[in-house]
Protein backbone atom coordinates (compact mmCIF):
# COMPACT_ATOMS: atom_id res chain seq x y z
CA UNK A 1 0.00 0.00 0.00
CA UNK A 2 2.87 2.76 0.61
CA UNK A 3 4.93 2.27 -2.45
CA UNK A 4 1.65 2.65 -4.60
CA UNK A 5 0.84 5.67 -2.74
CA UNK A 6 4.77 6.89 -3.24
CA UNK A 7 4.09 6.46 -6.60
CA UNK A 8 0.92 8.00 -7.03
CA UNK A 9 -0.85 4.90 -8.11
CA UNK A 10 -3.74 5.59 -5.31
CA UNK A 11 -4.63 7.84 -2.28
CA UNK A 12 -4.90 6.48 1.23
CA UNK A 13 -8.39 6.66 2.52
CA UNK A 14 -8.38 8.89 6.04
CA UNK A 15 -7.94 5.81 7.88
CA UNK A 16 -4.90 4.68 6.26
CA UNK A 17 -3.32 8.05 6.85
CA UNK A 18 -4.02 7.82 10.53
CA UNK A 19 -2.86 4.52 10.67
CA UNK A 20 0.59 5.75 9.27
CA UNK A 21 0.33 8.76 11.72
CA UNK A 22 -0.07 6.00 14.34
CA UNK A 23 3.01 3.86 13.12
CA UNK A 24 5.36 6.67 13.23
CA UNK A 25 4.24 8.40 16.20
CA UNK A 26 3.42 12.25 14.49
CA UNK A 27 -0.07 13.79 14.65
CA UNK A 28 -2.39 13.10 11.43
CA UNK A 29 -1.42 16.51 9.70
CA UNK A 30 2.39 16.09 10.13
CA UNK A 31 1.55 13.65 7.18
CA UNK A 32 -0.38 16.93 4.71
CA UNK A 33 1.45 19.45 3.21
CA UNK A 34 0.41 23.27 3.79
CA UNK A 35 1.78 26.37 3.27
CA UNK A 36 3.70 28.05 6.48
CA UNK A 37 3.02 31.97 6.91
CA UNK A 38 3.18 34.02 10.11
CA UNK A 39 -0.20 34.86 9.98
CA UNK A 40 -2.71 32.80 7.82
CA UNK A 41 -6.27 33.62 6.86
CA UNK A 42 -8.13 30.15 5.89
CA UNK A 43 -11.15 29.90 3.56
CA UNK A 44 -13.22 27.16 3.84
CA UNK A 45 -13.47 27.42 0.01
CA UNK A 46 -9.86 26.97 -0.49
CA UNK A 47 -8.96 24.06 1.78
CA UNK A 48 -8.57 20.15 0.09
CA UNK A 49 -11.10 18.56 2.12
CA UNK A 50 -10.59 14.18 2.41
CA UNK A 51 -14.03 12.42 2.18
CA UNK A 52 -15.09 8.95 3.06
CA UNK A 53 -18.08 6.46 3.18
CA UNK A 54 -18.81 7.98 -0.85
CA UNK A 55 -19.05 11.44 0.06
CA UNK A 56 -20.59 11.62 3.14
CA UNK A 57 -18.06 12.26 5.36
CA UNK A 58 -15.89 15.24 4.85
CA UNK A 59 -12.96 16.57 6.97
CA UNK A 60 -11.41 19.72 6.24
CA UNK A 61 -8.17 20.90 7.51
CA UNK A 62 -7.79 24.26 9.05
CA UNK A 63 -4.51 23.95 11.00
CA UNK A 64 -2.03 21.35 11.34
CA UNK A 65 0.28 20.53 13.75
CA UNK A 66 3.25 21.89 13.95
CA UNK A 67 6.96 21.73 15.97
CA UNK A 68 5.37 25.20 17.73
CA UNK A 69 1.62 23.95 17.76
CA UNK A 70 0.61 20.73 19.60
CA UNK A 71 -2.82 20.53 18.10
CA UNK A 72 -4.89 20.19 14.94
CA UNK A 73 -8.11 22.34 14.26
CA UNK A 74 -11.00 20.70 11.69
CA UNK A 75 -13.74 20.96 10.85
CA UNK A 76 -15.75 18.00 10.01
CA UNK A 77 -19.59 17.51 7.69
CA UNK A 78 -21.53 14.47 7.83
CA UNK A 79 -24.71 13.77 6.44
CA UNK A 80 -27.52 13.03 8.19
CA UNK A 81 -28.48 9.16 8.85
CA UNK A 82 -24.43 8.23 8.20
CA UNK A 83 -21.68 7.40 10.40
CA UNK A 84 -18.13 7.56 10.48
CA UNK A 85 -15.79 5.34 12.92
CA UNK A 86 -12.33 7.02 13.63
CA UNK A 87 -9.54 4.16 14.56
CA UNK A 88 -8.13 6.47 17.06
CA UNK A 89 -5.44 8.75 17.05
CA UNK A 90 -2.11 8.59 18.83
CA UNK A 91 -1.15 7.63 22.47
CA UNK A 92 -2.90 10.19 25.16
CA UNK A 93 -4.26 12.22 22.33
CA UNK A 94 -7.37 14.56 23.47
CA UNK A 95 -9.99 15.32 21.14
CA UNK A 96 -12.29 18.23 21.89
CA UNK A 97 -15.75 18.77 19.52
CA UNK A 98 -17.78 21.62 19.15
CA UNK A 99 -20.96 20.96 17.48
CA UNK A 100 -21.96 23.96 15.17
CA UNK A 101 -25.00 22.26 13.28
CA UNK A 102 -27.07 19.27 13.43
CA UNK A 103 -27.22 16.80 15.96
CA UNK A 104 -23.92 14.13 17.08
CA UNK A 105 -24.21 10.84 18.46
CA UNK A 106 -20.59 10.12 19.38
CA UNK A 107 -19.82 6.74 20.42
CA UNK A 108 -16.43 6.46 23.35
CA UNK A 109 -15.56 3.32 24.88
CA UNK A 110 -18.98 1.46 24.46
CA UNK A 111 -21.34 4.79 25.71
CA UNK A 112 -22.58 6.82 22.96
CA UNK A 113 -23.02 10.52 23.93
CA UNK A 114 -25.38 13.02 21.53
CA UNK A 115 -24.55 16.87 21.90
CA UNK A 116 -26.40 19.44 19.85
CA UNK A 117 -25.73 22.73 18.61
CA UNK A 118 -23.40 24.94 21.35
CA UNK A 119 -22.66 21.66 23.17
CA UNK A 120 -19.00 20.64 23.46
CA UNK A 121 -17.11 17.31 24.72
CA UNK A 122 -13.80 15.97 25.56
CA UNK A 123 -12.17 12.36 25.51
CA UNK A 124 -9.25 10.55 25.40
CA UNK A 125 -8.83 9.89 21.14
CA UNK A 126 -6.51 6.97 21.51
CA UNK A 127 -9.19 4.53 20.96
CA UNK A 128 -11.51 3.81 18.36
CA UNK A 129 -14.63 6.31 18.29
CA UNK A 130 -18.05 6.59 16.14
CA UNK A 131 -19.26 9.80 14.46
CA UNK A 132 -22.79 9.75 13.99
CA UNK A 133 -25.19 12.23 12.44
CA UNK A 134 -28.10 11.46 14.28
CA UNK A 135 -30.29 14.46 13.49
CA UNK A 136 -32.28 15.55 10.53
CA UNK A 137 -29.47 17.83 8.73
CA UNK A 138 -25.61 17.35 7.89
CA UNK A 139 -23.67 17.52 11.62
CA UNK A 140 -21.01 20.41 11.16
CA UNK A 141 -18.65 20.46 14.11
CA UNK A 142 -15.39 22.06 14.88
CA UNK A 143 -12.74 19.53 16.10
CA UNK A 144 -9.62 20.19 17.97
CA UNK A 145 -6.90 17.16 18.25
CA UNK A 146 -4.93 17.83 21.09
CA UNK A 147 -1.47 16.27 21.42
CA UNK A 148 0.00 16.72 25.05
CA UNK A 149 3.65 17.42 25.24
Amino acid sequence: MLSQIEKGDTNPTINTIWKIANGLKVPYTTLLEQQKQDTTVVKKSEIEFQSADNGHYRIYCYYENTPQRNFELFQIELDAGHSYTSIGHSEKSQEYIMVLEGELSLTVDDQTHVLHPNDTIVFTASARHIYTSSGSITLKATIINYYPA
